[in-house]
C-alpha cells in the first residue's frame, strides 16, 4: 500500500484515479477546490484525506503540504481549458490563470514534496498531461503552451532525479469525457471521447509495473 496524492480530484480524470487506486488498496489523499465534491469522492473510495483549496493559492497550499507531511506518490493532474479560439479571444487574466494552474502551480507541489520521495523505494510522480502536449492543435495556443511546458518540466525531472530511485512518468491523453470543457463555455458533446476510467487504468497499470520496469509515458491517441 503506498500514501498517493491526487490533484484535481473532485471530477473527471482525478476522480477516477481516486477509485481505482483506492480499489487496488493504496491510500488517497485528495486535492480540489471543491469540499462538497471531494467528500462525495472520499466516500466512494471508503475513506481518503480531503483538502478543499486553489492551488493557485500559495499560502493555503503550503499550509495544506506542513498537514500532509510526505507521500509516496504524486499525481500532478489539475487542470483546466480555456475555450477554443485564437490567442486575441483570450483575456489576460485566463492566460494566467491557464499558465499558473496547468503548469506553475504543479512545478511549486512537485518541488514541495520532491525531497521526501527522493531514494524512497516505491515512490512515483505521474504527471497527467494530455496530448497537447505533444501535439499543436489550433484554438489552443495557451493551453497548449502550459501542457509543451509540462512535457519539458517532466522530462528534464526524471533525467534530474535518475540517480534517486523515484520514477517519473507521464500520461498525453487525448480528448476525455469530462465536465473539463463545459467548464470552460464549450458546448460540444464530450460522449464519444476517452473515458476517465481507461485513463485510470493505464497509471493504475504504470504504478503497478516492478521496480525494473518502468514506464515513462504512455500516450493515448483517439
Amino acid at each position: 500500500m503506498k500514501r498517493v496524492l491526487i490533484t484535481g480530484a473532485s471530477d473527471g480524470i482525478g476522480r477516477s484515479i481516486a477509485l481505482r487506486l483506492a480499489k487496488d488498496g493504496h491510500e488517497v489523499t485528495l486535492f480540489g477546490r471543491d469540499k462538497s465534491r471531494l467528500d462525495k469522492v472520499a466516500a466512494e473510495c471508503g475513506g481518503a484525506e480531503v483538502y478543499a483549496f486553489d492551488m493557485n493559492d500559495h499560502d493555503a497550499r503550503e499550509k495544506t503540504l506542513k498537514r500532509i507531511g510526505q507521500v509516496d506518490v504524486l499525481i500532478n493532474n489539475a487542470g483546466i481549458w480555456h475555450k477554443a479560439g485564437g490567442l486575441e479571444t483570450l483575456s489576460d487574466e485566463k492566460v494566467i490563470e491557464v499558465i499558473n494552474t496547468n503548469l506553475v502551480s504543479q512545478i511549486l507541489l512537485t518541488k514541495a514534496l520532491l525531497p521526501g520521495m527522493k531514494n524512497k523505494k516505491g515512490s512515483a510522480i505521474i504527471n497527467v498531461i494530455s496530448k497537447s502536449g505533444v501535439v499543436a492543435q489550433g484554438g489552443q495556443s495557451v493551453y497548449t503552451a502550459s501542457k509543451y511546458g509540462m512535457r519539458g518540466f517532466t522530462d528534464v525531472l526524471r533525467e534530474d532525479t535518475k540517480d534517486d530511485q523515484i520514477r517519473i512518468g507521464a500520461v498525453y491523453q487525448s480528448g476525455t469525457n469530462t465536465e473539463m470543457f463545459k467548464k470552460a463555455g464549450e458546448k460540444f458533446s464530450t460522449d464519444s471521447l476517452t473515458e476517465p476510467d481507461d485513463l485510470a487504468d493505464v497509471v493504475a497499470y504504470m504504478l503497478s509495473r516492478p521496480e525494473k520496469l518502468w514506464i515513462n509515458e504512455v500516450r493515448v491517441v483517439k
